[in-house]
């Protein structure tokens, strides 16, 4: 399966191309909000390091387990009325420490696996605001095109 983004009228032109061309029978899928992207995959797994290293206790996947709790569920919940009927009748009921352990591996429940762009930026905003109030210094996207971590 090839996924192709088509973000520009010349982008458009090339796909018809492309399909035009194509051997039938042909299936297509078409999504109109572009899935997370690597770049957003590496800010939070740098912004979960940085939180680790400033604070005592726990490591970046207790933080990365914490932030999909605290943050990812309530935005997944928004957008997903399927998610949102699981996680209440499933796993709202649960105490605090045993959706913690959900969040985390081994057993790791999708929450910003299964985000697109839209929403993973909704959650990295709110990570950086929570850690921004706490004193956390989180390593600023644009530092990290050139290998600058905070």
């Amino acid at each position: 399966m090839t996924t192709v983004w088509v973000e520009t009228e010349y982008d458009r032109k090339m796909l018809i191309r492309r399909i035009e061309k194509a051997e039938l029978p042909l299936s297509i899928d078409m999504q109109k909000e572009r899935h997370r992207t690597t770049r957003q995959n590496r800010l939070q797994r740098q912004w979960m390091n940085d939180i680790a290293a400033q604070t005592q206790g726990h490591d970046a996947e207790y933080w990365r387990g914490y932030c999909k709790l605290q943050f990812g569920v309530a935005i997944r919940k928004a957008d997903s009325e399927e998610f949102s009927e699981l996680y209440d009748r499933v796993i709202r009921p649960l105490p605090y420490e045993a959706k913690l352990a959900l969040m985390c591996v081994p057993i790791d429940l999708p929450v910003t696996r299964d985000m697109n762009s839209r929403q993973m930026t909704a959650y990295l905003d709110k990570v950086q605001q929570h850690f921004a109030e706490q004193g956390i210094v989180l390593t600023d996207p644009e530092a990290m095109k050139y290998g600058v971590a905070a």
